[in-house]
């Protein structure tokens, strides 16, 4: 049997399942097995930990799937593309993969992943021209790029201090826009860990919000289209708020519908705010 290698990295790309998703998803492998094959780069799980850990603890067989990739960089640019690709994520999780693929392309050019460097003749010409493929393929401006690679940076140092609070901020539970999120990206590692455990312990004071401004003026697309791709996460949003709720409207318990309510109302506010 292969020995499948666990990176702590890579799993910590996949946004986490909420525990009825992750029962549910248990619940149909027991019942029909694991349909969809466990992907690996050499020994190492790159998708499907999920559908590994259940099927390892409830002795399920199933199927690997082997990509063959020259580097790290390049499978982390894959794990980040098929995770975008399925559509499931919010704004801020996008956001931040748009950041990591941003940084992963800088350092497999060698420049490393300090996203504001200049060339020798002062310009961010090298960057620039990730920046604009990057933005042709996820349909945002460069300049948002750029600013998702600072918020994706933030996001990590914050999980370097802090794993609870990395996954509370991109689960909406923590909630920091990427403005603030830009803001504390150059903090000192001192001050990351008091932001960190305010997080942890739900004190964080969020700063004002910075009011949005048009990207890329001279092509104002750029601005109408990201502004689509919110309103198609909002419609997705309402959408699985209403589907919780026709779940529970026939339980007589008020309690359970009101908490059923309240939590679906938190979803929609974390979204509200999430959107640039």
């Amino acid at each position: 049997m292969q020995n499948i290698i666990i990176d702590e990295e890579f799993k910590a790309l996949l946004p986490a399942l909420d525990k009825d998703t992750y029962s549910m998803l248990e619940e149909n492998i027991i019942q029909n097995g694991c349909r969809d094959s466990i992907v690996l780069w050499g020994d190492i799980l790159i998708d499907g930990h999920n559908r590994y850990e259940i099927c390892s603890k409830h002795d399920i067989p199933f199927n690997t799937i082997s990509r063959d990739f020259d580097s790290r960089e390049e499978t982390l640019i894959w794990i980040i593309s098929t995770q975008v690709s399925r559509r499931n994520l919010t704004p801020l999780q996008l956001s931040h993969f748009r950041g990591l693929h941003y940084m992963a392309d800088k350092r497999m050019q060698g420049t490393g992943n300090q996203y504001t460097q200049k060339s020798a003749g002062g310009q961010n010409d090298h960057h620039g021209k990730t920046a604009d493929r990057l933005a042709a393929r996820y349909r945002v401006s460069p300049k948002t790029i750029r600013r998702d690679a600072q918020a994706a940076a933030a996001i990590e140092a914050i999980g370097e201090v802090s794993k609870p609070a990395k996954t509370m901020i991109l689960s909406g539970e923590a909630c920091l826009g990427k403005a603030e999120l830009r803001e504390i990206s150059d903090c000192p590692k001192e001050e990351l860990k008091t932001i960190a455990t305010a997080i942890e312990n739900g004190t964080y004071e969020k700063s004002e919000p910075v009011k949005p401004t048009r990207t890329n003026p001279e092509n104002p697309v750029y601005g109408m289209v990201e502004a689509l791709n919110s309103l198609e996460f909002a419609i997705k949003a309402l959408s699985d708020a209403f589907s919780h709720l026709h779940k529970v409207k026939s339980i007589d318990d008020r309690s359970i519908l009101k908490k059923a309510l309240r939590s679906s109302i938190d979803r929609l506010e974390t979204l509200y705010r999430q959107i640039p």
